[in-house]
C-alpha cells in the first residue's frame, strides 16, 4: 500500500518519520489559515504574491490538484483491471469512474464532506476487521520486523524524505482549500491534529502488516502488498475471499481522494477566473481523463510516480510554495506592526 522497500523491515520507522515531517507542514498550514481565516489557498497566494504572480501560482496549483486526481483515476482503472474486470478496456472503466466522480463534484464540497461522513464508519470497521483477522489466522510473523535498524538510519531517512512526506502526508496542503469552510474555528486545530495523528498511526500499522505477513523481500516486489496479505486470510471456512472487501475499501478511498483533488482544482479555477464553479466541472473532468493516459502502461505510471513525481514535482507544491507563502505572510504582518511604532 505505502510500503517503502529501501527501509525493508524498518518501514514503520520510515512511515513515522515521514508522518512527523508531515505534521510540521500541517502546523504551518494551520498557522497560514489562522492568519487569514476567510481566505483559501488560492486567495492567499493572490493576496500575498500579487495579481500576476499569484494567479500564475494558482494555475499551477489547480494543475497540480488535477494531476493528483488523474493519478488516482489511473490507479482506479488499473486496479479494477487487475482484480475484477480483466477483460474490460481500461478507457471504459476510467470513463465510467470520471463520470461518477464528476457527478458528485458538481454539487460542491458539501456533498464531498457528507460522503466522507458516510464512508468513514464503513472503512473504519472494515480495516479493524482485517487487522484482527490477520493475527488470528496465524499468518502474522512478528520476527519479520527484526532486526530493527539493521542498516542504520540512512535507509529509513531515504525512504521517508521526501517520498513518504509527498505521499501520503504532504497532500494535506489540499486542506488549505477547505479550511475556510470549517464551522468550528476554535476546535479546528485540535480536530485536525488529532485526526492527522490517528491517521498516521493507522497507516503505519496497516503498512507494517505487509511486513508481518509477506516479509520485507516479497513486499518489496509486490504491486499491491496489502491485497496479497488479505488474500491469505482463511478462518474456519467462514472468513474467506477478504480481498473483495479490501478492493471495495481501496475503491472507496481512491474515489473520495480523487473527488477531493478534483474539487480543489475546480474551486481554484473558479477563484482564478470568476467563472461559475459548475461550468468548470466538465473541462476539468476532460483534463483529468486525458492526463490519466500520460503513462503508456502501469509500470511506467508507478515508476514515474515514485522516481520523479514524489521526489521532485510534488514537494514544490507541498513544501516549497506553502513555506514561501508562510514567510511572506510573516513579513507582511511584521511590516504592519512596525509602521505605527515607527511613526
Amino acid at each position: 500500500m505505502f510500503y517503502r522497500g529501501e527501509a525493508k523491515q524498518d518501514a514503520w520507522l520510515a512511515m513515522l518519520t515521514g508522518a512527523l515531517a508531515g505534521l510540521f507542514m500541517l502546523l504551518i498550514h494551520l498557522s497560514i489559515h489562522h492568519q487569514e481565516p476567510h481566505l483559501d489557498l488560492f486567495l492567499l497566494f493572490r493576496r500575498y504574491m500579487g495579481k500576476y504572480v499569484g494567479t500564475f501560482v494558482n494555475l499551477l496549483f489547480a494543475g497540480y490538484f488535477a494531476y493528483e486526481a488523474s493519478r488516482n483515476l489511473r490507479d482506479f482503472g488499473e486496479i479494477t483491471v487487475m482484480t475484477l474486470l480483466n477483460r474490460t478496456s481500461l478507457w471504459i472503466i476510467m470513463l465510467i469512474v470520471i463520470l461518477v466522480i464528476s457527478n458528485s463534484v458538481r454539487y460542491g464540497h458539501r456533498v464531498l464532506f457528507l460522503m466522507c461522513v458516510i464512508f468513514f464508519p464503513i472503512m473504519l470497521a472494515s480495516y479493524v476487521l482485517i487487522s484482527i483477522l490477520i493475527p488470528v489466522t496465524g499468518i502474522f510473523h512478528f520476527e519479520f520486523m527484526l532486526p530493527v535498524l539493521e542498516a542504520g538510519w540512512k535507509p529509513v531517512l531515504n525512504a521517508a524524505l521526501p517520498e513518504i512526506i509527498s505521499f501520503p502526508f504532504g497532500q494535506v496542503v489540499l486542506f488549505l482549500v477547505f479550511f475556510p469552510y470549517a464551522r468550528t474555528e476554535k476546535k479546528l486545530n485540535k480536530t485536525v491534529i488529532t485526526s492527522y495523528v490517528l491517521t498516521a498511526l493507522s497507516l503505519t500499522f496497516i503498512n507494517q502488516l505487509n511486513i508481518f505477513v509477506l516479509g520485507p523481500k516479497i513486499a518489496l516486489y509486490s504491486t499491491l502488498p496489502l491485497l496479497e496479505t488479505v488474500q491469505l486470510i482463511d478462518l474456519a471456512e467462514v472468513f474467506e475471499r477478504m480481498d473483495a472487501l479490501f478492493t471495495m475499501l481501496l475503491f472507496l478511498g481512491l474515489g473520495v481522494k480523487m473527488g477531493a483533488f478534483f474539487n480543489g482544482a475546480v474551486i481554484g479555477l473558479e477563484k482564478i477566473t470568476g467563472v461559475a464553479y459548475k461550468k468548470w466541472v466538465v473541462p476539468v473532468a476532460i483534463l483529468i481523463y486525458g492526463m490519466a493516459f500520460l503513462s503508456p502502461n502501469y509500470t511506467h505510471h508507478i515508476v514515474t510516480g515514485r522516481q520523479v513525481v514524489l521526489n521532485y514535482l510534488f514537494p514544490v507544491f507541498q513544501i516549497v510554495l506553502p513555506l514561501l507563502l508562510f514567510i511572506l505572510i510573516l513579513i507582511r504582518k511584521r511590516k504592519k506592526r512596525s509602521k505605527p511604532s515607527s511613526s
